[in-house]
């Protein structure tokens, strides 16, 4: 179809020809005939529709020389280890120290390229599928509107994503770009399946009003069609609750803490998700990898048969499990919880066992482990959180392939918790504390001088970590990272401490999308390097 043109100009990077040939096969439809078969039967249509979730491990985006570039799990990693709450061993094999250090990050470097290409692809997949059923959408039957319903919520999760991301909000030490114009609240150029070349070459980041306006109704589509299409088990597509979930974390964004509120509500009163319980959570065999738990909502999903398990090492169970051993994780850049976060979570909340006690500590050697020899080894505030397949630490085959969580029913009951006490402090504490005791520890109570928006952040940290969530919270709450609160900071260049948001989690728009698209002249984010010395 014209538009695999139209979208060149937001993702083309110099002399990147597989790029544009990824983009050329993420859309198997080329034809008026093509969209006639396509509107006689939902499962022609399944391809695009499964194009979407594929998409969360795509390799190699931008280049498989560069070894976080392994999809959606390296994007919450990258988020991750910006903030406050997860530390990597100091290691000659992360790959992600550019971005804990606030290196490189700059719009000439490939930290900044990766990003951009990864969402622009990902939202082109999801236009695949709308830019084939929206055209005969009066022909389509129900179960292929279910499927359009869709592709707006794969649309809407990536560009909610990317624009908290690349939204500019002022910091400590930024509070303008280099030319000087008034940036603040300009998100990213919005590019659809009708986009043309000439548009997309002089398409302008919209603000963030724009922006939530476009994902709410592309959302609002969603929410009234997606249930037409029984997705059944697979919980790699979205269905109701998670549109709702969608439209939690959009209003949460822009701060419309009534309608937070609301739509986290609306997604747990569904009834289809339970909170995980303490055997579940601790599984050495399905800790945090299978999809099929009533908790998760939404997930990624990976097989023996996708390249980023054919890597052996490149996909996020070799990144986020320390167990398994055949991975980047086990082979010496650990993944840790800051010893700041660790000491927040109270002796009697089972999350705690996630991470390997310090000595001395009265949970030492009650972390539930799958080799004790090995995780003998692992540095304190080591993690455990999340398991390699089945449990094996060896066999990277079996290990790497599994789920993790794209979203949660916890998370809903944590925004509405925040939304809520925005609103009114008493009531935002009492669903909070009926969370916490009902699901985590009965003795959790909030301190009659605690400040409970500050406690409604520090649940969601400890609840999350490790996701790729809590970054937004930082840059929304206008939260500092302070490192030195930490012992267990072993890079030098990252015991970083900020007033206040970080300048770091605004990203910068590479160089080539700035050259191709002249309404950006002018209008990038600022450098955050350099703007921060560690301290010593």
């Amino acid at each position: 179809m014209k538009y695999i043109a139209k979208i060149f100009a937001l993702t083309a990077m110099a002399g990147s020809v597989a790029m544009t040939s990824c983009m050329d096969e993420a859309v198997p439809y080329s034809s008026t005939a093509t969209q006639q078969q396509l509107g006689q039967s939902s499962k022609a249509t399944e391809a695009l529709v499964y194009a979407m979730p594929a998409f969360f491990n795509n390799f190699a985006t931008y280049s498989s020389d560069i070894h976080y570039d392994w999809g959606y799990g390296s994007l919450m990693h990258i988020r991750d280890v910006m903030t406050n709450d997860l530390t990597v061993v100091s290691s000659g094999y992360n790959w992600y120290s550019s971005f804990a250090s606030v290196n490189n990050l700059d719009s000439r470097y490939v930290t900044c390229y990766f990003p951009w290409a990864y969402y622009y692809q990902a939202i082109q997949t999801a236009n695949g599928t709308i830019g084939a059923l929206k055209p005969i959408e009066a022909n389509l039957n129900d179960p292929q509107k279910g499927q359009l319903a869709m592709g707006y919520a794969f649309r809407a999760l990536f560009y909610l994503d990317a624009a908290q991301w690349y939204e500019f909000l002022p910091s400590d030490v930024l509070q303008q770009n280099e030319s000087g114009n008034n940036i603040t609240n300009l998100t990213m150029p919005i590019v659809t399946e009708t986009t043309t070349e000439a548009e997309s070459r002089n398409n302008p980041r919209v603000s963030r009003d724009s922006m939530i306006n476009f994902i709410i109704a592309d959302l609002d589509y969603a929410e009234q069609h997606i249930s037409k299409s029984n997705r059944g088990t697979n919980k790699t597509l979205p269905d109701l609750a998670c549109v709702y979930g969608l439209k939690a974390r959009a209003y949460l964004w822009v701060e419309d803490y009534a309608n937070a509120e609301l739509y986290a509500r609306k997604a747990i009163d569904l009834g289809q998700n339970q909170p995980l319980t303490k055997d579940q959570w601790l599984s050495t065999t399905k800790g945090f990898n299978d999809m099929s738990v009533s908790s998760w909502m939404w997930a990624s999903n990976t097989t023996k048969e996708d390249d980023v398990v054919k890597t052996g090492i490149l996909n996020w169970t070799s990144w986020m499990s320390n167990e398994a051993q055949y991975g980047y994780a086990g082979a010496g850049p650990y993944n840790m919880i800051t010893s700041e976060l660790y000491n927040k979570i109270s002796d009697n909340d089972f999350r705690k066992l996630s991470y390997k006690a310090p000595a001395g500590s009265v949970l030492e050697g009650h972390e539930p482990v799958i080799d004790a020899d090995f995780a003998a080894e692992l540095p304190a505030y080591s993690s455990f959180k999340f398991r390699p397949g089945n449990g094996d630490t060896g066999e990277s085959t079996v290990g790497s392939v599994g789920s993790f969580p794209v979203m949660r029913i916890e998370e809903m009951y944590l925004i509405e918790a925040e939304a809520a006490a925005h609103q009114d402090e008493a009531r935002g504490a009492q669903l909070l504390t009926d969370f916490v005791t009902t699901y985590r520890y009965p003795e959790y109570s909030i301190g009659a001088n605690a400040n409970v928006l500050d406690e409604c952040f520090t649940q969601k940290r400890i609840e999350l970590w490790g996701e790729g969530l809590i970054a937004y919270d930082y840059k929304r709450l206008d939260k500092s990272v302070d490192r030195t609160l930490s012992v267990n900071i072993t890079s030098g260049t990252e015991n970083l401490k900020t007033n206040g948001r970080p300048a770091w989690l605004t990203l910068v728009i590479p160089n080539s999308e700035v050259n191709n698209n002249k309404a950006l002249k002018g209008f990038n984010n600022p450098d955050p390097c350099n703007k921060y010395t560690p301290v010593q």
